[in-house]
């Protein structure tokens, strides 16, 4: 198993963020975390990765319990993610943010190897002909797939993606599952944050639905969507549903 995550609960003052959740990550396999806004998706993964730490449960990345280790420890380990919000280095070129990953992920590669592993990874998400730009004059997209590359130059065996789709056209949301498709054949498990649903039937293997930071359903995405509470909670419309599954 690449991550299991046993009663793992987080508040803030006397909000409730996360609640009690578990469920697993097998390896190789692409795992979607959906829910409404406000749901705790973010949080778990800050848990998860190491930027704050839980209140109880526990968390095991490939048979280690990181629960409560920093973020840098983790990221050591091979756990990577990215950001809703994009927020490369912008006086750098694109080649230098993807090298941060190299330098300081699973290889702590030294400046001259992680250029090479920088360019791979730039290669990887289309951006190799963007390799010298300054990464604050590439486009929305390009900055999806640089945060993208930089967290594929640390070498993970796991990636977090928080909403890598946001704010895509169609023709780049489908460049971009192209490209999630060709990181989990590369061998790297996949747990993502989506709102784009079409997206999350066609990619994921497994999807798990917060609301108010508990986990209410979890399976395939087809048997997802047609749950009730999943259709009350998030979808909204049994109609959505129906969309969904036909």
């Amino acid at each position: 198993m690449m991550l299991s995550l046993t009663g793992v609960s987080k508040s803030f003052g006397g909000v409730r963020a996360v609640a009690d959740v578990s469920f697993t990550v097998p390896e190789g396999s692409i795992t979607a975390l959906i829910g409404p806004n406000g749901a705790g998706k973010t949080t778990l993964f800050n848990l998860i990765n190491g930027v704050c730490p839980s209140d109880r449960g526990r968390i095991v990345f490939r048979d280690r319990d990181i629960t409560g280790l920093p973020a840098f420890a983790v990221a050591r380990l091979g756990l990577a993610r990215t950001h809703q919000v994009v927020k490369p280095l912008s006086d750098l070129t694109a080649r230098e943010n993807a090298m941060v990953g190299a330098c300081f992920g699973r290889e702590r590669r030294g400046r001259a190897a992680a250029a090479a592993v920088a360019d791979e990874a730039l290669a990887t998400v289309g951006l190799a002909a963007r390799a010298e730009l300054p990464a604050g004059a590439l486009n929305l997209s390009e900055k999806k797939r640089l945060e993208l590359a930089r967290a594929l130059a640390a070498r993970p065996h796991l990636l977090l993606l928080d909403e890598t789709l946001a704010g895509l056209n169609p023709t780049e949301v489908a460049h971009m599952l192209d490209i999630i498709r060709r990181v989990r054949a590369g061998g790297v498990t996949i747990l993502l944050i989506e709102h784009v649903m079409q997206a999350v039937m066609n990619v994921s293997d497994t999807v798990v639905v917060l609301d108010a930071g508990a986990v209410i359903a979890a399976g395939a995405p087809r048997e997802v969507v047609a749950d009730a509470r999943v259709i009350e909670a998030y979808l909204g419309d049994p109609r959505a549903a129906l969309e969904l599954l036909t």
